[in-house]
């Protein structure tokens, strides 16, 4: 007899740092080198959207739950901007963390194609609350995306990833 295992030990998923000062950018790779157990190929680039600053882009792979140690890991460091996502994959759903210094971190959990999944339960105390709206905006993360969007284009050279909120 056969035992199904129908949870994934295993993911993927893509670091996007949007906004580092030139001299944080190797302590994040050391950190991304300690969360992934290996040391990741990053290339540094200008960040168009703020002078001064530099941003990568990164594929990883790791076990399930990955993405929240990789945010952790990066929490160190209060002045970055950057969103993390894991895919999801069998029995287990894939998720997003995005990070700007005036709104702290956000998460929420993704579908295959990406769009943020909202739970019965959470939509449910959303629609007993007083301010569904803003509740809704909140469990969207739509803060967090007005705040990034501007540095989430390229520049000429660039490696380009869209990872925008109006996509679908």
């Amino acid at each position: 007899m056969r035992v199904s295992n129908q949870f994934a030990d295993a993911t993927t998923g893509v670091i996007y740092i949007h906004s580092s000062p030139a001299a944080v950018c190797p302590h994040i790779e050391w950190a991304l080198a300690a969360t992934l157990n290996s040391r990741p190929e990053l290339t540094w680039t200008g960040q168009p959207a703020d002078v001064g600053v530099l941003r990568t882009s990164v594929d990883w792979v790791g076990p399930v739950g990955t993405a929240g140690r990789l945010a952790d890991a990066l929490l160190v460091w209060p002045m970055l901007r950057f969103e993390i996502t894991e895919n999801p994959s069998e029995g287990v759903d894939g998720e997003r963390y995005s990070y700007v210094p005036r709104l702290g971190l956000w998460r929420g959990c993704t579908s295959a194609n990406g769009d943020i999944v909202v739970g019965e339960m959470r939509l449910r105390a959303m629609l007993a609350s007083s301010d569904t709206a803003a509740d809704l905006h909140r469990a969207l993360g739509t803060a967090w995306d007005e705040e990034l969007e501007p540095y989430r284009s390229g520049d000429e050279g660039a490696e380009v990833t869209w990872l925008r909120r109006d996509v679908g």
